[in-house]
C-alpha cells in the first residue's frame, strides 16, 4: 500500500487514511508474528486504534515518499532494523532497535529502511497524508 521510490505497489492519500484496522480491542496480537508474515519489499499496516489514534506496523526495505501529516504527529519506534527518517532541509534522524522519536506535525520528512526493518508508529487515526515532490527536497 505504498509508492516507494523504486514505484511499487501505489498508495494516495486517500488510501493511507482508509486502512483498515487489523484488530479488535481485546484481542491479544503477536507483533513479531505480523511483522514474520510480511514478504512485499513495504508493508505498513494499522494493527489497532487507541481513542483517536492507532498503532501502525511498517515493515520495509525500501524508501517512502517524501510527505507530512498537516495536523499529526508521528512517534517512531524501531523494533528491528535500521530506521533512517530524512527531514526537510537535510537532516537525518537514524533509530536502531528500541530508538523512538517523535516527527511534528506539519514536518516535510520520509523513511528509509536500511535492510529490512521493523517499526512501530502512534499517529492520527486516518491522519491527512500530503506528499510533496522530491524535486523540491534537498
Amino acid at each position: 500500500m505504498s509508492e516507494t521510490t523504486n514505484g511499487s505497489a501505489a498508495v494516495t492519500p486517500d488510501s493511507y487514511a482508509s486502512e483498515p484496522v487489523r484488530f479488535a480491542p481485546l484481542q491479544v496480537v503477536n507483533l513479531a508474528a505480523e511483522a514474520t508474515a510480511v514478504l512485499e519489499p513495504y508493508r505498513n499496516q494499522v494493527i489497532s486504534r487507541v481513542n483517536g489514534s492507532c498503532l501502525r506496523l511498517a515493515v520495509f526495505n525500501d524508501v517512502f515518499r517524501w510527505h507530512q501529516h498537516p495536523a499529526s504527529d508521528e512517534l517512531f519506534l524501531v523494533i528491528e532494523g535500521t530506521l533512517v527518517i530524512d527531514l526537510e532541509g537535510g537532516t537525518e534522524l537514524r533509530l536502531g532497535p528500541w530508538q523512538a522519536v517523535t516527527i511534528p506535525a506539519g514536518t516535510i520528512h520520509r523513511t528509509r529502511a536500511i535492510g529490512r526493518t521493523v517499526n512501530l508508529c502512534f499517529e492520527e487515526f486516518a491522519a491527512d497524508t500530503v506528499f510533496v515532490d522530491p524535486a523540491d527536497q534537498s
